[in-house]
């Protein structure tokens, strides 16, 4: 694929989009709508955030007028990838009793529509290839989620406008986006510079017939990510904290995070790389038919630990701890890594601001030495 940069005009980003279209892609980008930026259909370059950025802190999210000229000068949303392959909602098969009595099962694999999705950062880039591990690389291969990864684009854009909340440099999965895109924008003065990263990529990036970039724009728009790497505040002490939380499944930690959280389950909805889900049958009024569902879940719920008659994790202590404990050490064992990638929407979209990388501040501050 190479590391060529060329350069796209701000007011010529209509011609990426259209380049798209033209190889069957719906476009979803980044809008401001009802307070917040959400990905949705993008109709043109114009609905994009031009001139919004976000403003965050713990259980805090605004939207603020910014330089008029950029598009990308904010950190992040409620939403990342994760709704595009793995969805929130959806039927997995649906059954009807045939003419000869028996039931009949008929599986309902999505249509395999095209999406090119616009905006991508480099935390959710890290999310993606996790949830890749989980759902495509096992013995059994998710159905649903292929045929939605197959047929998706990335246009990744790297961060220069981290919020306060994030903390990707942390965890090394940000700001620059380095691997797991189709193409990559850097938002620069001069408009937009832009990569490959893949064959489907390179084609688009051909049929734009772009100058290339100069030496000191590309020097100059990675210093931008560099120094926006370096205003993060937010670490994790470790990105390995396996031995350290089942070192300290005791500490009292636990019970003062439990006093404060709400077990309301939106960290675990924002997140971009929780997949945990629940499944349900619907019978329909005819009484001939059903649907079988699977929908997000969240480890934050009673019935998500209901097994044999029993609630295994009976409280917020329990849940929490089990959600820290999983995320940043269990999926070392499982993923090769920690499940954490720094993108901060837990904190943000925590309606009492818990700030996971406090919680495990204090563990490790009085939990031993387990690094």
């Amino acid at each position: 694929m190479g590391t060529s940069q060329r350069v796209l005009a701000s007011h010529a980003l209509d011609t990426l989009l259209t380049a798209l279209r033209e190889d069957g892609y719906r476009c979803v980008g980044p809008q401001p709508r009802d307070g917040a930026i959400v990905f949705d259909t993008l109709g043109q370059a114009a609905d994009l955030p031009w001139g919004w950025q976000d403003e965050q802190a713990p259980g805090h999210y605004r939207l603020q007028h910014a330089d008029p000229s950029r598009a990308f000068a904010w950190a992040n949303g409620p939403q990342a990838i994760k709704p595009l392959t793995f969805a929130p909602r959806e039927t997995l098969w649906e059954s009807r009793i045939g003419a000869d009595g028996h039931l009949q099962f008929a599986a309902t694999l999505p249509a395999g529509e095209k999406v090119a999705v616009i905006g991508a950062r480099a935390c959710d880039l890290a999310a993606l290839h996790l949830q890749d591990q989980h759902f495509l690389q096992g013995a059994h291969a998710d159905a649903y989620y292929a045929a939605r990864r197959r047929n998706l684009f990335i246009v990744a854009v790297h961060c220069t406008a981290p919020a306060a909340t994030c903390f990707c440099a942390s965890t090394g999965d940000g700001p620059l986006c380095t691997a797991g895109f189709d193409l990559a924008l850097h938002e620069t003065d001069a408009g937009y510079l832009v990569a490959a990263g893949s064959e489907a990529g390179t084609s688009v990036l051909a049929s734009l017939s772009l100058p290339e970039a100069s030496g000191t724009q590309v020097a100059q728009a990675e210093a931008a990510v560099a120094a926006a790497g370096e205003r993060q505040t937010r670490t994790l002490p470790s990105r390995n904290l396996r031995d350290l939380l089942f070192a300290n499944l005791d500490h009292p930690q636990w019970d003062d995070v439990a006093a404060r959280c709400l077990s309301c389950g939106n960290c675990t909805s924002v997140c971009p790389t929780c997949f945990c889900h629940a499944e349900h049958d619907v019978p329909l009024l005819d009484g001939d038919q059903g649907r079988h569902y699977r929908e997000w879940d969240s480890c934050f719920t009673e019935g998500h630990s209901y097994l044999a008659g029993i609630v295994i994790r009976s409280d917020t202590r329990l849940r929490y701890r089990q959600w820290l404990t999983h995320k940043l050490g269990g999926w070392h064992d499982q993923y090769g890594r920690s499940g954490c990638t720094g993108c901060g929407r837990c904190i943000t979209w925590c309606p009492v601001g818990i700030d996971l990388t406090e919680e495990v501040a204090r563990i490790h501050a009085t939990g031993g030495d387990h690094d």
